[in-house]
């Protein structure tokens, strides 16, 4: 006899003021975890968005082209969800590397937005259904080292020594996309069309890629997922981790 999953418990969110979301590429936060921003800017919590790159190797047309292109739909996927905090890295796209200066950038960043949460993807090897691109998993796991050397004031000793910049802990990691969620954050159905209309925004990119499916038909079916994992409508799942 088989006993039924506990539903996933509602991400704890008493005292989350400022969340920070950091991924590779315009377009990542938008297949679905763009519905939960949706949901905090709502409530009046400040989101900023940090790319690493500009995903300028992301497409067919040459990058000097490209980046300019996808900087504006991402600035337009933005604006659907509430975001007006958008930062870039001048990481090359396609050529991520899991170096110091990677983690100092990010370091840098959860020094000055001071979240409460960092949120990045999945950055497992294996991850949607094949094998995960490179940038995302060393964007994540970037995402680790710097939100945790963000909060030792001896490493990267510079960011307060010359910028001035003081130690600051996030007291929590989410990651989306994970095999293994242990909360959710339940979103509604305004919620759900916003990551709808937030991935419509990449409307260049989409074109591109032969035989991507319709926003409208498989985020909500994403969310419906999350939903059913955690006992409710729309859920995006989340893999946290305490820091």
């Amino acid at each position: 006899m088989t006993s039924t999953p506990a539903p996933l418990p509602p991400l704890p969110e008493e005292g989350i003021e400022r969340v920070l979301c950091v991924v590779a590429h315009p377009d990542d936060m938008e297949y679905a975890t763009s519905a939960a921003v949706a949901a905090w800017t709502e409530a009046g919590i400040a989101v900023t968005y940090l790319l690493l790159t500009r995903g300028e190797a992301g497409m067919a047309a040459p990058p000097e082209e490209v980046g300019p292109l996808r900087e504006r739909e991402q600035r337009e996927a933005c604006s659907r969800v509430g975001v007006q905090d958008l930062r870039y890295l001048e990481h090359p796209d396609g050529m991520l590397e899991g170096s110091l200066a990677l983690r100092r950038d990010i370091a840098r960043a959860v020094r000055q937005v001071r979240p409460q949460l960092v949120l990045t993807a999945n950055f497992e090897v294996e991850a949607y259904g094949g094998l995960n691109q490179a940038d995302h998993r060393i964007a994540g796991l970037a995402v680790a080292d710097g939100t945790r050397d963000a909060a030792n004031p001896w490493v990267f000793r510079e960011l307060r020594e010359r910028e001035g910049l003081d130690a600051w802990r996030a007291p929590a990691l989410a990651i989306a996309g994970h095999p293994a969620p242990t909360h959710a954050k339940p979103v509604a159905p305004a919620h759900v069309q916003a990551a709808v209309d937030s991935l419509r925004a990449h409307a260049a990119y989409l074109a591109h890629v032969e035989g991507h499916p319709l926003p409208e038909e498989f985020i909500p079916e994403i969310l419906r997922g999350g939903g059913a994992a955690a006992g409710t409508a729309h859920a995006v799942a989340l893999r946290v981790h305490s820091l």
